[in-house]
């Protein structure tokens, strides 16, 4: 694994919760994270069928635009009984004329297994991958799963996207009841953040 040296990333999002996410987990470390707002960088088209590859997509769009190294993550929930959906799709299930709507989206999930008669317990994983790369083209990838289940009806009203459907292995209330601190240690871009800090040290002086 090549170690990050450097002080300054880019992290290929316009999400400014993602990225004081990944400034607070770094800041240690004395790096400086910047976002695609700062540079005024267009979303790329995501047209990759893995999650890899999507991130690939975004990270490549930003070295390319600023050459900084840089960080992307995609993400998404898999449904055993679905084959996998939504998967990379995960987001798209949401769209409607005037923008995400994921209450359609938890409704369609939960009408599929509904319509495949899919057995309890309805199986299925949140993912994430992360993505760094350097303007050298050298990438190195993280990936983090939580296993859990899908249930109805929809529960809580924390969180975002599929929470309030999903509840991970070993507890009793789904993300979408949880305390958003709770759900950030469990989550699946946590441990893929726990994965990533190997590559800038193994604490903060080194």
């Amino acid at each position: 694994m090549r170690r990050f040296e450097g002080k300054e990333l880019l992290i290929a999002t316009h999400n400014r919760g993602k990225l004081e996410e990944f400034q607070s987990l770094l800041a240690p470390y004395g790096i400086t994270c910047h976002s695609n707002a700062d540079y005024d960088l267009p979303e790329p088209e995501e047209t990759e069928n893995s999650f890899v590859g999507n991130a690939r997509i975004k990270a490549r769009a930003a070295v390319t635009a600023t050459d900084l190294p840089a960080l992307a993550d995609d993400s998404g929930l898999e449904i055993d009984a679905l084959d996998g959906a939504p998967g990379v799709h995960t987001a798209d299930w949401a769209e409607t004329p005037s923008g995400r709507d994921f209450r359609i989206a938890m409704t369609r999930a939960w009408n599929e297994l509904e319509a495949r008669r899919a057995p309890e317990p309805r199986t299925a994983r949140f993912h994430a991958t992360l993505l760094l790369l350097w303007p050298d083209g050298h990438e190195e990838v993280f990936e983090g799963n939580v296993p859990g289940r899908i249930v109805w009806p929809m529960r809580g009203v924390a969180g975002h996207g599929y929470d309030p459907i999903f509840m991970p292995d070993g507890h009793d209330i789904t993300f979408g009841e949880m305390p958003i601190e709770t759900k950030n240690v469990l989550s699946h871009r946590a441990v893929a953040l726990r994965r990533m800090q190997a590559c800038f040290g193994t604490d903060a002086s080194g």
